[in-house]
């Protein structure tokens, strides 16, 4: 706990109008969107950065009296990773919410991390470029925060994720130095690379104040495909069946029967809940591709046993359905008091394995499921709806997580693909990182943050 010598210093770092201290203002960064259970721990302070120079003058501060400081930006991370487990400064980057350079002609884009990530979008849009990354969420969450947690999202089958989009960083260390990572260049092939090194990090390692980001050409036209299939196993088939035809569609998502019946009732938009499974194929590019595109996902899926293939190319109608797909984890929600959201993934050839397991590992546990994914990539989140306040309901999703880590494990995949650690899959880590490596990357967070006040106890334990 902060003691009143400390507010008092802290005060003369920080204007009065940025720093929360009432314990009611306080309670609301006690948490984020990962729905844990158990006494909130809160930050004994929030502060709202404006400027690099707060950052710097913060975390100097900190460091030399030990304070841990908590990056945030809109909290919609889903393991923890903007919990405050033993109080100190929540670090709020609202304020910080500018585009600093807009350059269509190098296709870049340096901003600050309170940046909405559906901003980047729109203004790239406006001049005939392109950010990929699209987590579910991009309408409300931040550039600082998808560094963070290296976030992907449906279009990342195609495009790739967050960390292919980070050109340099500039970043402030524990200490308060500030530090320029990176070229800005689309290609640099000097020494090491650590404005990657920081992209994922969880802001244990050094906290960004400004990213640059590459863009690209927006694509002339797109359409989507929709597509049912009985069984699970032919839906990947028709994933496999495109891929054949040599068609890289921009996203490939998946929805299983439970998630189509949920959301169909929560958000009515003609899905057709008798079927097993849902595929979403969305194809972009030349508009003169579109319809040679679109007929080649066609067959590849009728080969595969599909029913009920229909293309859209309205755009309207095309975002109905994407909502409806976005709206998978609310609808969840209505389903009881809590609902827990996962992430893993595996290698596309074992996804039926993957999918099939984790609903027979619910259907164990007594768990209501739903069951979403970016199939292209293998990506897989089941959606658990429960009462975390029931304490057998509680074990048993801890039993199910761990089996479905396991299940992911042994088909050659891992435990987080978009999401992140935090604190939410710490327990499991060593399950899929050499022992060897996570020393390496203690080594590497005691260089960066020597008194480890920079997110302490995310990712591993030190």
């Amino acid at each position: 706990m902060l003691l009143k010598s400390n507010i008092d210093d802290l005060k003369k770092i920080v204007k009065d109008d940025n720093m929360l201290f009432c314990e009611e203002e306080r309670y609301c960064y006690a948490e984020d969107s990962a729905n844990i259970r158990g006494e909130k721990s809160i930050p004994d302070i929030v502060i709202f950065a404006e400027t690099t120079e707060d950052v710097q003058k913060t975390l100097k501060y900190a460091n030399e009296h030990k304070i841990p400081v908590i990056s945030r930006g809109a909290g919609t991370n889903t393991v923890g990773s903007c919990v405050c487990s033993n109080g100190g400064i929540v670090l709020n980057f609202s304020k910080m919410n500018k585009i600093l350079e807009f350059n269509p002609d190098n296709m870049t884009m340096r901003v600050q991390p309170g940046v909405v990530l559906a901003d980047i979008k729109n203004l790239a849009e406006s001049a005939g470029l392109f950010y990929p990354p699209d987590p579910s969420n991009f309408k409300v969450s931040t550039i600082g925060g998808s560094i963070a947690q290296s976030s992907g999202g449906a279009k990342s089958f195609k495009y790739g994720t967050t960390k292919d989009y980070v050109l340099s960083l500039k970043v402030v260390l524990a200490d308060g130095t500030v530090m320029d990572l990176g070229a800005g260049t689309i290609k640099d092939a000097v020494g090491y690379h650590l404005n990657q090194l920081i992209v994922g990090s969880e802001g244990t390692l050094a906290v960004v104040v400004e990213a640059e980001l590459k863009l690209i050409p927006k694509p002339e036209n797109n359409a989507l495909v929709t597509a049912y299939f009985d069984t699970i196993e032919d839906a990947v088939n028709g994933v496999n069946g495109i891929i054949q035809e040599r068609i890289f569609p921009a996203t490939i998502d998946f929805m299983d029967k439970n998630a189509i019946n949920t959301v169909e009732k929560f958000y009515p938009c003609g899905l057709k809940t008798e079927k097993e499974c849902l595929l979403l194929i969305e194809v972009d590019g030349f508009s003169s591709s579109i319809g040679t595109q679109i007929n080649r996902v066609e067959k590849a899926l009728r080969e595969s046993r599909a029913s009920d293939v229909v293309s859209v190319f309205n755009k309207d109608e095309m975002e109905s359905v994407w909502t409806a797909r976005r709206a998978s984890y609310g609808a969840t929600a209505k389903l009881a008091p809590d609902v827990v959201t996962d992430d893993v993934i595996v290698p596309r050839t074992s996804l039926s394995k993957m999918v099939c397991g984790c609903r027979d590992i619910c259907k164990k546990y007594n768990l209501q499921v739903c069951i979403v994914g970016h199939v292209g990539d293998g990506n897989v989140h089941p959606q658990i709806a429960l009462n975390l306040e029931n304490d057998e309901e509680y074990k048993n999703l801890m039993d199910a997580k761990s089996e479905i880590y396991s299940l992911a494990i042994s088909l050659n995949g891992t435990i987080s693909a978009e999401h992140g650690v935090g604190i939410e899959k710490i327990s499991y880590i060593d399950k899929i990182i050499d022992a060897k490596a996570i020393d390496y990357m203690r080594s590497i967070k005691s260089l960066f943050d020597p008194n480890n006040i920079l997110n302490p106890g995310k990712i591993f334990r030190m």
